[in-house]
């Protein structure tokens, strides 16, 4: 049925198949587990997120029962279970905010440190880094405060580093270095804005406009 030339390619095909054919099997089920393993892994992921929102949504509902206890130990199960997930810095984050009412300022700022170095969305970041500033702030640790104030952020949060810089450099003592901050927050503001008059409000303190 097929000439000779036919036939030896035949041949040869059956010969390369039968020394190769292990290596053949062996890389085209590699890449359907890889395939499978990558659907599996996203399967995992979304059924993660999930949970993790159901979880975060039971936490919400804690916080108007000012349970500083009970919010603690939901928001560390999250943090545990689920810290992959946008939800963990999230409850991170109330966890704080419940832990600063109840006094216990270690915690809050633990909480805060944790948001800092493992959230994956910046604005959250930068919340934390603000909120923790502030904290620092009141502790009269300036040093610290600037640093974290002074460091890479969204630009979208440039009025409120700049407004929270100004105020740590009033509290040393440094009323022009703290009167150029209060100017760079008013000149990144809306004119209309609340926010903006109590900036001007501190800037003429320091006899600025």
């Amino acid at each position: 049925m097929y000439d000779l030339q036919e036939q030896e390619q035949i041949d040869a095909l059956k010969a390369w198949w039968k020394e190769n054919r292990r290596a053949v099997i062996f890389t085209v089920i590699a890449a359907v587990a890889g395939a499978t393993g990558v659907q599996a892994w996203r399967y995992n992921q979304q059924t993660k997120a999930q949970e993790a929102a159901g979880l975060y949504s039971a936490l919400q509902q804690l916080v108007p029962q000012n349970n500083t206890k009970k919010i603690h130990e939901a928001a560390a199960f999250i943090i545990e279970k689920f810290s992959s997930t946008p939800y963990a810095p999230r409850a991170a984050l109330i966890a704080a905010k419940a832990d600063y009412q109840a006094a216990d300022m270690q915690g809050a700022k633990a909480q805060l440190q944790w948001v800092i170095d493992h959230a994956a969305e910046d604005e959250l970041k930068d919340i934390a880094r603000l909120r923790l500033a502030a904290m620092l702030l009141d502790e009269k640790n300036y040093t610290q405060a600037l640093q974290l104030l002074e460091g890479k952020h969204s630009p979208a949060y440039d009025v409120f580093f700049s407004d929270l810089k100004g105020d740590v450099l009033v509290a040393q003592g440094k009323p022009f270095e703290a009167r150029s901050a209060y100017q760079a927050a008013l000149s990144q503001i809306d004119k209309k804005s609340a926010y903006r008059q109590l900036i001007q409000i501190k800037l003429e303190a320091l006899g600025g406009k």
